[in-house]
């Protein structure tokens, strides 16, 4: 496979994208974004990413994860009290929400159902009878 470099040599020598593109036999869309980010950069090496890196590394994921395995009705609080006795990971229950909805872990109640009296029993009863036949 031919480099950016090969690209961009291509490009001084004065050829379109659609010539470059069908001499490297890749598509003109790549053949485009590798001249404008040497244009804009400088450079076609990529670049590390921008913006602040993850509180949680994968270990403390897969803490993260077993402990909300062992019991799903554990608060973020605790959650973070015990990943910060065990792991020495110091993060806030925010941060434990947050990593939590990213894994699709999210909080649920049950609905409340109404206690069923005798009354209600008697007052569905019909009902039910006339809905199974």
């Amino acid at each position: 496979m031919q480099t950016a470099s090969t690209n961009i040599g291509e490009r001084l020598c004065n050829k379109s994208i659609r010539d470059i593109s069908w001499l490297l036999n890749i598509p003109r869309s790549t053949v485009s974004g590798i001249i404008t980010k040497w244009k804009q950069l400088g450079t076609t090496v990529t670049q590390p990413p921008s913006g602040r890196p993850r509180h949680m590394i994968e270990r403390g994921q897969r803490m993260l994860k077993r402990t909300v395995h062992r019991s799903h009705q554990l608060s973020a609080e605790s959650i973070a009290k015990d990943l910060q006795t065990w792991c020495g990971l110091q993060m806030s229950p925010t941060t434990v929400r947050r990593e939590l909805h990213g894994m699709g872990f999210y909080g649920r109640a049950a609905a409340s159902k109404p206690s069923i009296t005798k009354c209600n029993a008697k007052r569905w009863m019909p009902w039910c009878k006339a809905r199974r036949h």
